[in-house]
């Protein structure tokens, strides 16, 4: 079978024109804000460490809760079997200062990009891994409570059985019982 093409997509040129103009108004930003770089600096470093101290990602047993804001409080509870990746990435700049993102994707999540992403968690690879590992734990519970419920399922038709065929034996002498009279 051959891959029909229904319908190509065609570019506009002023595309060039968009990053052309894009690329000089943060030129022209920059060249405005050089000025005001000691006082942005200060008030990044002043709000940086608040931030840092109301941010905070917590793996409990079935589920991860991420924490930030300071204006705006956000607390995000994404449950463990619904993680599907768990994303480590490390740009230019971030391997410079030896930082990771963390991100999170579920199943079920609407757009692209991850549901949640943290920024320079210490030993991003060991976190990685251990909510990982205690996603394929509460995976192998999951598998073990199902193979108990099957389990107790038969003995429960097993014994249904026993009974059904008993109250049969019992009817059928009954019936004997009954015919000779």
């Amino acid at each position: 079978m051959s891959n029909l093409t229904l319908k190509s997509a065609n570019f506009d040129p002023k595309v060039k024109q968009y990053w052309m103009v894009t690329a000089s108004l943060f030129a022209m930003l920059a060249l405005v804000t050089i000025p005001l770089i000691p006082i942005i600096l200060l008030i990044v470093w002043l709000v940086s460490g608040r931030i840092l101290a109301a941010m905070s990602a917590d793996l409990l047993p079935q589920k991860l809760v991420v924490k930030r804001g300071i204006l705006f409080k956000e607390e995000k509870s994404i449950p463990l079997e619904k993680i599907t990746d768990v994303g480590l990435s490390q740009g230019p700049l971030m391997r410079i200062f030896e930082l990771y993102r963390l991100s999170f994707e579920t199943a079920g999540q609407s757009g692209n990009g991850a549901l949640v992403s943290l920024l320079g968690v210490v030993n991003a690879s060991e976190f990685r891994e251990a909510i990982l590992e205690q996603k394929d734990v509460l995976a192998n519970q999951g598998k073990a409570s199902q193979q108990a419920t099957e389990q107790s399922e038969k003995e429960l038709l097993r014994s249904l059985t026993y009974s059904v065929k008993n109250i049969e034996q019992m009817l059928l002498v009954l019936l004997d019982e009954r015919q000779q009279k």
